[in-house]
């Protein structure tokens, strides 16, 4: 049995207290992500990883030099063997991680990935193309835990299911705290994703409002930094049925279902209301003069009730 795995009974309230953080919660805590420097990296892997880090702050744990099992060189290959991945997993509560290696088959190499349950749910492998990092951008830069607005852009992250899967993965990376309103002044910043010809575009921008002359503000876009562009390798994927499983919500936490309430596309809400049946004959109706049937109709009408009556007996 790994040392992470068995039973561990607390001595301390501290270590009471740290074990009930980890445990299964309703609603769980914000996805930390783990960034692993591989033994093999280039300069441009390293401070592609820095950069990462510093848009993920204070969600991150960045690993610069990792020993796994007294092995003082990483040489963690994430495609072959995901055990020291879990191993940081567990250790770090983080079910996110961005692993970086540079060899001559696959240079400039990034692995992008999540745990389900500190296991590997999926993996998606991108080769760096080009890079500007964000200290050769000489803009003023957010403050660290701001929450990003996030834009994808081309056809290919709803066609096709490699793409389908690094756009979720990519959310899930940098979404950042679930909040349940936004000011305008605290959107500061946007992450865009392009995916165009086979390569994948990534741009991250300040936002600026600018004096418009109304009460909406006119928006800039000002590069901020980093920029890369990617080319999508390999992938690692989770099963349907998997993929599912880690999707699945709390029954607690589904919403209860109102009978006889629809709502449409636009968000109006429809009720449908259950009645018995009606007699309209005795419906009270409004009386109106114009209406009213004169003495001629009246006794017209009482000689024909009347000669239905003789026929009937």
């Amino acid at each position: 049995m790994d040392a992470l795995d068995r039973v561990v009974k607390p001595k301390t309230k501290r270590a009471k207290r740290f074990l009930e953080k980890r445990e299964p919660k309703l609603s769980e805590n914000i996805k930390n992500a783990m960034l692993i420097k591989g033994g093999n990296a280039s300069s441009t892997v390293t401070q592609v990883l820095r950069d990462v880090y510093a848009l993920k702050k204070p969600y991150g744990v960045l690993y610069k030099k990792v020993t796994f099992f007294n092995i003082r060189k990483n040489i963690t290959r994430p495609f072959e063997d995901q055990t020291s991945l879990e191993f940081f997993s567990k250790k770090s509560d983080c079910s996110l991680f961005m692993f970086g290696s540079h060899n001559k088959k696959r240079p400039n190499n990034l692995v992008i990935g999540r745990m389900y349950d500190y296991h590997v749910l999926d993996m998606i492998e991108v080769g760096i193309e080009k890079f500007v990092s964000l200290k050769d951008i000489k803009n003023s830069k957010c403050p660290e835990g701001t929450k990003p607005m996030l834009i994808f852009a081309g056809d290919d992250f709803d066609v096709t299911e490699d793409y389908r899967r690094l756009k979720s993965l990519l959310i899930d990376f940098f979404r950042g705290p679930t909040v349940s309103n936004v000011r305008l002044a605290g959107l500061e910043y946007v992450l865009h994703f392009t995916a165009l010809n086979g390569k994948i575009y990534f741009r991250s921008y300040k936002l600026l409002l600018k004096k418009s002359g109304c009460r909406t503000p006119r928006i800039e876009l000002e590069e901020m930094g980093p920029s890369l562009d990617l080319v999508l390798r390999r992938t690692h994927l989770a099963s349907d049925d998997l993929y599912k499983l880690s999707m699945k919500m709390p029954k607690a936490l589904k919403p209860k279902k109102k009978k006889n309430v629809s709502h449409d596309t636009f968000g109006t809400t429809y009720g449908r209301i259950h009645m018995q049946k009606q007699d309209l004959s005795k419906l009270q109706t409004r009386k109106m003069k114009g209406l009213k049937k004169r003495p001629a109709e009246r006794k017209a009408e009482d000689q024909e009730k009347k000669s239905k009556r003789i026929k009937k007996d």
